[in-house]
Parts: structure tokens; sequence; C-alpha cells
């Protein structure tokens, strides 16, 4: 399965179905990614089905 993003590259991920954050991807793990959060620095482990390449696709991605 080939990546979609590469180390280095910035997305955006929605959380809570609400808030929409910007991150940094730092590792590709067999379909999941390690993100490290642009605002605070902390980081997380998620699938790259929560990621998205730009903040407006993100906004859709929101259900109302």
């Amino acid at each position: 399965m080939a990546q979609k993003y590469q180390v280095g590259d910035a997305a955006y991920i929605v959380e809570s179905n609400r808030f929409i954050r910007k991150v940094k991807i730092t590792k590709h793990i067999a379909g999941s990614y390690i993100i490290k959060f642009v605002d605070s620095g902390g980081g997380i482990r998620v699938h790259e089905s929560r990621l998205f390449s730009s903040e407006e696709d993100a906004k859709n991605s929101i259900r109302k």
C-alpha cells in the first residue's frame, strides 16, 4: 500500500467532530501515522483515514 503522506508533510485532523488542527507527519507505520500537533507539540498515532490534505477537506468532513 502506498503512503498518502511523506515525513515532514503538513496535514489536518478533525477532533471531536468539531475542531480542526494542523499536524506534521513524523513517521509512517503500516497504514498509520505518527503525527505531531503544530500548535502544542504533542503527538499521537492515527489511521490514515483521519488525516486530510487541506483544511477545506477537513471542514467538509464534519457532520452537520
